[in-house]
């Protein structure tokens, strides 16, 4: 009888946990959102964009990571790269509009950093701004999170 308790109790537990870790994906308090699941990162007139948590764990593992050239134009909205899962294949569009002054050339090697770690060594183009403005119209955190539960909710 105990034990079949205890199974019970385990069942219900991993049920839970399951349950937390799938829905709950991390979103950085620092950042700005785009609803296509880019972040940027602002420092002065510098932009550092990637895929958000949310993303990846939606493409599964990256298999490969098209980037654009150093020096290329990208407007707020526009496709710029694009991200290969064993999934799909899905584009990268940019949350600002500026000139692309440095990509992650060990994404080409290491595609994978965008599933392990999106938000630090997983970035994928720095960007000159050219229209500071146009962050006003991306989400901080908590709108984004509401965003990411009001998806996953439709699907």
């Amino acid at each position: 009888m105990a034990s079949r308790l205890w199974a019970s109790r385990a069942a219900s537990y991993l049920r839970i946990s399951t349950t937390f870790n799938r829905s709950f994906s991390t979103v950085l308090k620092d950042l700005k959102y785009a609803d296509s699941h880019e972040w940027v990162k602002v420092e002065g007139s510098s932009a550092t964009v990637g895929i958000t948590d949310h993303a990846q764990d939606h493409l599964g593992d990256v298999v490969y990571v098209e980037l654009p050239e150093v020096g290329a134009a990208v407007t707020q909205g526009g496709s710029f790269g694009a991200v290969e899962s064993v999934k799909a294949t899905s584009d990268i569009n940019s949350p600002v509009s500026g000139k692309v002054v440095e990509v992650n050339e060990v994404l080409s090697d290491s595609p994978g950093l965008v599933n392990g770690s999106p938000y630090e060594n997983g970035w994928i183009i720095k960007v000159e701004l050219s229209n500071a403005d146009e962050l006003k119209s991306l989400m901080d955190a908590d709108k984004y999170s509401k965003f990411c539960e009001e998806e996953d909710a439709k699907h």
